[in-house]
């Protein structure tokens, strides 16, 4: 499989590898709008593979396995991000709830209720509520993309993969877990059911007694809420 350099062969892996291409898709595809196509991310996934044959290297200590799974999963999400299937006005709009989150999170020193997020806003209750269902479709990503880290160590450069930017990795994925641990139980149990149990909306409305559209404004609300606590401990 592997050269004297230490490199990859590509000698029957594409055909032994499109499968774990179409499971992640179709993880992945579960948790996207309806208007995303498998085969869009499957396609996506096949071109992370041939660049992670044509760049892996044996000596630097990973396998094969994970390194393609990894450059499938980031190919996929660059198609999604590439997309930009949000109107301006919403992009607008959700950036509006984030700040007026982090505000009133500041202000308020716990979690900030429905009512009070539309408050700020100067909107209805319902109206924040439809607000929300319209910019959650710019949300429905997998768990790593919250921390929208532009890049992952170890696959595009090498030269990132150094303790100090494992530590940074760390020090955000800590970060996220305690802002999610800091979530109302419901947002919280939500995301459990969304990002770990990999359940879809529809599943995870039967698991909360809600409707989907409910299940849509709730996680929504729980991304700007996690959105804003991560902005927050940068500054």
């Amino acid at each position: 499989m592997y050269t004297a350099r230490g490199k990859i062969e590509q000698t029957d892996l594409l055909e032994e590898y499109l499968p774990l291409v179409r499971r992640q898709a179709l993880s992945m595809q579960v948790r996207l709008p309806a208007s995303i196509e498998l085969d869009d991310l499957i396609q996506a996934g096949t071109v992370g593979l041939l660049e992670a044959m044509g760049r892996f290297d044996s000596t630097q200590g990973a396998s094969f396995a994970t390194f393609a799974s990894q450059r499938i999963r980031g190919a996929m999400l660059d198609e999604l991000r590439s997309r930009d299937w949000l109107p301006r006005s919403v992009r607008r709009n959700a950036r509006a709830v984030d700040e007026a989150v982090r505000r009133l999170e500041q202000r308020l020193g716990r979690s900030a209720e429905e009512h009070e997020i539309a408050i700020e806003l100067d909107i209805g209750l319902d109206e924040y509520r439809q607000l929300l269902n319209d910019t959650n479709s710019g949300h429905l990503l997998p768990f790593e993309a919250l921390m929208d880290e532009g890049i992952e160590p170890g696959i595009e450069d090498a030269t990132l993969d150094t303790p100090y930017h494992q530590l940074i990795d760390e020090q955000k994925r800590q970060q996220l877990v305690e802002g999610i641990e800091a979530l109302p139980e419901r947002e919280k149990l939500l995301m459990a059911l969304y990002y770990q149990e990999e359940l879809n909306l529809k599943e995870i409305g039967v698991v909360l007694g809600v409707t989907e559209s409910r299940v849509c404004q709730l996680h929504s609300q729980a991304v700007s809420r996690l959105r804003a606590r991560l902005a927050e401990q940068e500054e």
